[in-house]
């Protein structure tokens, strides 16, 4: 029944756009964080970039983001990232777009944690000295993170599932491989169900452990 599968190397594709999900997801991080920060700061300019950066990502969609990366960067402009080869061009270019695009979430998961904080702890901590950005980083930040584990688990589960838009510029991820399998093999739904299976497999574990993780650190009010 799976002997079509024989050729083909499914969990080298799988662990492709688990490479992907787990770079993207940290390169997310720090700069949808970083943005968070911008947005709630008390620098007119800053917040305008954050702001404007949110509003303009979130619109665009992310094949046209992963397609500029590779259009406009690698083949117009010679941008590698440090990568020698296609495939290794390609795959940093595909973490790079999906950075860009999914920090613009990130950023507004930890703009809510955030918003959860009282004020008063941030102006008690203003109020024995601190600047604005150890108050950020050693008071407010700290608690957002706790409260924004469920919106950044969403944002994590759907950038896993965004992987596959990496087909696009030729990355070696499981849609890729989807794709491949179809136009070669004959069975559509056995290999339809066997890569669904697969996204469940990645995202399914992922919901259940950090919303479990979400519920003990979350603040108690």
């Amino acid at each position: 029944m799976f002997d079509f599968l024989e050729g083909y190397d499914l969990l080298g594709a799988f662990w492709t756009t688990v490479q992907l999900a787990l770079l993207s997801a940290v390169g997310s991080l720090v700069w949808g964080t970083l943005l968070a920060a911008m947005r709630v700061g008390p620098v007119p300019l800053m917040r305008g970039f954050g702001t404007a950066y949110v509003n303009l990502v979130r619109n665009i969609p992310l094949t046209v983001i992963i397609l500029f990366t590779s259009l406009g960067l690698y083949q117009t402009l010679n941008v590698s990232l440090g990568a020698e080869g296609t495939e290794a061009v390609n795959f940093r270019l595909a973490v790079l777009g999906l950075i860009v695009y999914t920090s613009a979430f990130v950023c507004e998961a930890v703009r809510s944690g955030i918003n959860t904080v009282p004020v008063g702890q941030a102006e008690a901590a203003r109020a024995i000295g601190l600047s604005f950005s150890q108050v950020l980083w050693l008071v407010v930040l700290p608690q957002a993170f706790r409260s924004a584990v469920g919106p950044l688990t969403n944002v994590l589960i759907a950038l896993t599932k965004n992987t596959t838009v990496a087909a696009a510029i030729g990355v070696a991820e499981a849609a890729f491989l989807m794709k491949e399998m179809i136009e070669n093999e004959a069975q559509l739904l056995l290999i339809s169900a066997i890569f669904a299976f697969g996204f469940v497999v990645l995202t399914l574990p992922t919901g259940l452990i950090l919303g479990w993780v979400g519920k003990k650190v979350a603040v108690k009010r």
